[in-house]
């Protein structure tokens, strides 16, 4: 495959929900908060859309909503320690804000909340990027998709309380249409904007933005590996059991409310299949695949770890048993805090110590979030440890076109240079700009970036 298959260049986008509060009062709209928390990018840079040391992007997005797109990594534990890595920088920053907040004789703190809708009902998201080869009809390859991203929620949604009960999903009510290349008119399934950030004639990159923000790592390895898993089958050609949905989009909200899986979708060629049927069998594909999946990108024993993780949810699913896979999956594990707190009270859904409950799980401040609290007690299991997240703070991922992008910042920041960057370009500002394009997201090295970071490194440092 032109992707260089199976490896993969995956990333993430995250948009987090901000607040400042002094006790339950708030004491600053979501704007002026963001413009505290953005302050002292803002003074190093110039701007509140930046590249970071460790080459992901950081900015501010529409609605005032900070958001952190990690750099392009190429192995499933990599992204999550550069997702989570975003949670750990943008922590500093709030941080320096509460600072801020305080001298300016303001008061309060800064939160921020890695879920995808605010108590208004506004939402935003979390975006999952895979590159795929130019050679596939992405409108088709969608379709394929839609059966078991519609139903994916069943293993990997966040949990919310809508409407007096329970959901598995807090982006299933958001989305109204299966693949589109709109963005926020009709927040498609899977989005077709041809903008594949290297190489067009060889790439494009498959952009979801169905998915729930996921504080669980296993439910987040869950959530990316079976993606992973589907797209490479997919390419392969591989048998995969044909379940195209009539009309896809119509069952969406039916499965966040079910979480028994019993939803019966309509297949185009006629006869209905639960939600849970179908990722049963796209599991037992899966599994087949693993048996002959080439041991690149992922490895596969992260895979088989991925695969047995997906079959112990669909079996905690049909069986209504969800004691082994409460301490993985973010729903499971939200639903069951919830019900702990509601019986305690005795009250319905519509309490609104429960709502409280369901926004604090998702601060991402390790020492004030309620699932960083169930992680500290051993309630919350890890795929991953402190050490690699760490390790995605300070510096890019080294086998990906990141590590020269994040090179290329320590060079020209040391130097004090006026430079710009995007995911392809590299740019030094002078009177003769010198710039470098860079379309091969899976090269980790490049003669012409080289040595323009040699000559960076050569000029005189600028104050």
């Amino acid at each position: 495959m032109a992707t260089g298959y199976p490896r993969r260049i995956m990333g993430v986008e995250t948009e987090f929900g901000i607040a400042a509060y002094d006790g339950a009062r708030q004491v600053l709209a979501p704007e002026e908060i963001a413009r505290y928390l953005f302050r002292p990018v803002v003074a190093a840079h110039r701007s509140s859309n930046v590249y970071v040391g460790n080459a992901a992007r950081l900015y501010l997005d529409v609605g005032s909503h900070p958001e952190y797109a990690t750099a392009e990594c190429d192995s499933l534990s990599q992204l999550l320690a550069h997702d989570k890595a975003g949670e750990r920088i943008f922590v500093g920053l709030a941080k320096t804000a509460d600072e801020a907040l305080r001298a300016d004789g303001v008061g309060g703190a800064t939160y921020l909340f890695k879920n995808n809708v605010d108590s208004r009902g506004n939402s935003y998201g979390t975006h999952e990027n895979y590159l795929v080869s130019r050679e596939l009809a992405l409108k088709s390859f969608g379709q394929q998709f839609l059966p078991f991203l519609i139903t994916r929620q069943l293993i990997c949604g966040a949990g919310k309380i809508a409407g007096g009960r329970f959901l598995i999903s807090q982006r299933a009510d958001q989305v109204w249409e299966g693949v589109s290349s709109a963005t926020t008119r009709t927040r498609p399934i899977i989005n077709t904007r041809d903008e594949p950030h290297g190489d067009s004639h060889r790439f494009r990159r498959m952009h979801v933005i169905v998915g729930d923000s996921n504080m669980s790592e296993p439910t987040f390895a869950l959530k990316v590996g079976s993606m992973l898993l589907v797209i490479e089958m997919l390419e392969a050609g591989f048998d995969l059991p044909d379940m195209e949905l009539s009309d896809p989009i119509s069952h969406i909200r039916d499965i966040a409310a079910d979480p028994a899986g019993s939803t019966a979708l309509d297949l185009s060629a006629g006869g209905t299949v639960t939600a849970l049927e179908v990722q049963r069998r796209t599991l037992e594909a899966a599994t087949r695949w693993l048996a002959v999946r080439p041991d690149e990108g992922t490895p596969n024993e992260e895979m088989a770890r991925v695969v047995e993780l997906w079959g112990r949810v669909l079996d905690a699913i049909e069986t209504q048993d969800f004691s082994g896979v409460d301490q993985e999956i973010d729903w499971v594990i939200k639903r069951r805090l919830l019900e702990q707190v509601k019986d305690k009270l005795g009250c319905g859904w519509g309490h609104p110590k429960l709502a409280q409950v369901d926004l604090t799980y998702h601060d991402i401040d390790p020492d004030r979030g309620l699932f960083y609290l169930l992680q500290r007690k051993g309630l919350a299991k890890r795929w991953i440890t402190d050490a690699d997240i760490e390790r995605a703070v300070a510096a890019p991922p080294e086998t990906t076109r990141a590590a020269i992008r994040g090179e290329f910042l320590d060079a020209v920041r040391e130097r004090g240079l006026a430079h710009n960057v995007d995911w392809v370009n590299l740019k030094v500002n002078r009177l003769e700009p010198r710039t470098v394009e860079l379309l091969d997201p899976f090269a980790a090295t490049d003669p012409a970036a080289a040595e323009l970071i040699d000559w960076v490194r050569q000029q005189p440092a600028e104050e």
